[in-house]
């Protein structure tokens, strides 16, 4: 059976002078679904096995932000400016209220645009991310930030912080990475100034003054899917927790023996549990 991720073409639609790259599949009826990438990551570096399982009920859209993979202009320095490049694509392509899936800085990300733009947003996912600086929020482990900021974000490193440190957890970053690696003519590697600008927004966004919305989340009426791993070591779980309490219309799940990368440890599981909230009538 052909992969819809991995069949569809690259498209292109300009926004206020940036060109965006983005691919989308899928059935063509109901809200479409916009996913939200982590850091350093490009349309390629989504699981074919989650995005074509979510894919079998709605629209999905995967796209690159600015100075990310095959789009252009310069990756913004702030996750408030990334938001803002993002709602200008989904304004452009989308039109009409989507649904929101953001992992990892895609949260954060997903977050912001939220707020900001709040008729643009139906239903929003957050997985693996948190809400910035904030009384009882973790940083990431120690053992994050060498290989955050390496020039290359090989098998190994993916290991270390998407999954646990197990030989379970060594099978599934092998498999995540065999998967991710099938399409033809990958995208290119995010480049170093686009990551570092990357580093620098997820400065911000964690530090005391910056845009993390920790303070900002009862003002997010809409409803939330909020998702992680048991252990996460890039976002640590506990953060989602906080955020669970702190948003006003939230339902959180805890997939057990996962980390980071849990959304693709347990691929077809979460985008049945995305599925399913997606489609729930409105209260």
């Amino acid at each position: 059976m052909t992969s819809p991720s991995l069949a569809a073409p690259d498209r292109f639609a300009e926004v206020d002078g940036t060109r965006f790259a983005y691919r989308r599949f899928g059935r063509t009826d109901g809200t479409p679904l916009v996913l939200l990438n982590r850091f350093r990551g490009t349309m390629d570096d989504w699981d074919p096995s989650l995005v074509d399982s979510l894919a079998a009920t709605r629209p999905v859209l995967l796209f690159d932000n600015a100075g990310v993979g095959r789009s252009g202009g310069r990756t913004p320095g702030t996750v408030t400016e990334m938001a803002e490049a993002a709602a200008g694509f989904v304004a452009e392509v989308v039109g009409a209220p989507a649904d929101l899936l953001g992992f990892s800085l895609g949260g954060y990300v997903a977050q912001r645009l939220a707020l900001a733009h709040p008729a643009a947003v139906r239903r929003l996912v957050l997985a693996g991310t948190g809400p910035g600086a904030g009384e009882g929020v973790l940083p990431s482990r120690p053992q994050v930030a060498p290989l955050r900021s390496a020039p290359e974000m090989d098998q190994a490193a993916l290991r270390v912080l998407f999954f646990p440190d197990s030989a379970a957890g060594s099978r599934h970053a092998e498999d995540l990475w065999e998967r991710t690696h099938r399409r033809p003519e990958r995208e290119p590697e995010v480049p170093a100034a686009s990551y570092e600008r990357q580093i620098e927004a997820i400065g911000h966004w964690s530090s005391a003054g910056g845009d993390g919305t920790y303070g900002a989340l009862a003002d997010l009426r809409l409803p939330v899917l909020v998702a992680n791993g048991s252990d996460d070591v890039m976002v640590p779980t506990v953060n989602s927790f906080l955020m669970s309490q702190l948003l006003p219309d939230a339902e959180l799940v805890i997939y057990p023996g996962s980390g980071h990368g849990f959304l693709f440890q347990y691929a077809e599981i979460f985008a049945a549990r995305v599925g399913e909230f997606l489609d729930r009538a409105d209260r």
